[in-house]
């Protein structure tokens, strides 16, 4: 039996994406003071959020049925906006979760694990170099706890008995992630944190069961989380930080020219990020990048090689602004 009554609409998307700038907005201060990797900068908290509130606002006033389209909307804003690291793949998230749920009217465990798997392989496949003990670990954790409990479930998969198995099982899957990262990244290891984006993605999972449930969201386990309770220090002013910039845009590139200039970024920095944002035509798609860069003239100039960078942003990774 089912202790919940479950929205699966259009409605809990909406809902989701308002608490998910929420929450985020009320966890960006805890979040900043834990941002040690990539960049010790102190600002995951703050991309995140920005980012999620760029999506949000993009479908404040949006009426739709179509809760894959809806979240498509969503997730594109988000990707024009995107901040940062963790705000780029939080936008890449969004964007492989909408596509499997395109043309459906209401959510199931089937439809969700689709989309968490769909979201995984989107956010892996963006970073040139992929990283265990990050957003990443709970993206994959959640998306094998979904396919996990549909696969050894006893009851209709597409039920709303089904659909809450699969989400207390993402959310303990999540929990676990997070702690997991401590000990994943020498940084972490280090600093004595958890990951600060791994925790904003769990705090975007939570809001997700808890926008479904129609139920609200309890945060008191984060506390036990490593470096997280309020009264300890911005952990981020203490260590190192990578000196250069941060470079992101919006260029319109065909296959053959999006796999050349990850290369050739990949060779320039590092922290490369590159995902499709929306097909133009047949072979070219608009695309997000991101890079950390010595200086950042010499990486649009290569960008300009390929296309016209348009929505460019160059931030100082020295800059602390949590």
């Amino acid at each position: 039996m089912t202790p919940h009554k479950l929205d699966t609409s259009v409605r809990a998307i909406r809902e989701w994406l308002a608490r998910s700038v929420k929450s985020l907005g009320n966890h960006s201060d805890r979040l900043n003071a834990i941002n040690v990797f990539p960049v010790a900068d102190g600002d995951t908290g703050s991309n995140l959020y920005l980012t999620a509130r760029a999506g949000h606002d993009a479908i404040s006033k949006l009426e739709s049925d179509d809760i894959g389209g809806f979240l498509e909307v969503a997730a594109r804003a988000s990707l024009e906006s995107a901040r940062g690291n963790s705000g780029t793949l939080l936008a890449v998230f969004l964007s492989g979760l909408s596509e499997p749920w395109s043309g459906h009217e209401r959510l199931t465990a089937p439809l969700l694990a689709l989309g968490l798997e769909r979201a995984k392989v989107r956010s892996w496949s963006a970073l040139s170099e992929p990283v265990e003990g990050t957003m990443l670990s709970v993206i994959n954790a959640i998306s094998l706890a979904a396919g996990s409990t549909l696969a050894h479930l006893k009851t209709d998969p597409d039920s709303r008995a089904a659909l809450d198995a699969v989400l207390t099982q993402m959310s303990q899957a999540a929990q676990l992630a997070v702690r997991g990262t401590e000990a994943e990244l020498p940084s972490l290891v280090k600093a004595g944190v958890v990951d600060a984006g791994a925790v904003g993605m769990l705090i975007i999972i939570d809001e997700l069961c808890a926008a479904i449930r129609s139920e609200s969201t309890e945060f008191d386990s984060y506390d036990d989380f490593h470096g997280y309770r309020s009264q300890d220090p911005h952990i981020h002013m203490t260590e190192e930080t990578e000196s250069g910039v941060e470079v992101m845009c919006t260029v319109s590139l065909d296959a053959l020219g999006a796999a050349t200039l990850r290369g050739q970024l990949d060779s320039m920095g590092n922290s490369v990020i590159m995902s499709p944002v929306n097909q133009l035509e047949e072979d070219t798609y608009r695309w997000r990048v991101h890079v950390h860069v010595p200086d950042a003239e010499p990486a649009l100039e290569l960008i300009r090689k390929h296309g016209d960078p348009v929505n460019i942003s160059v931030t100082d990774l020295c800059t602390h602004d949590g």
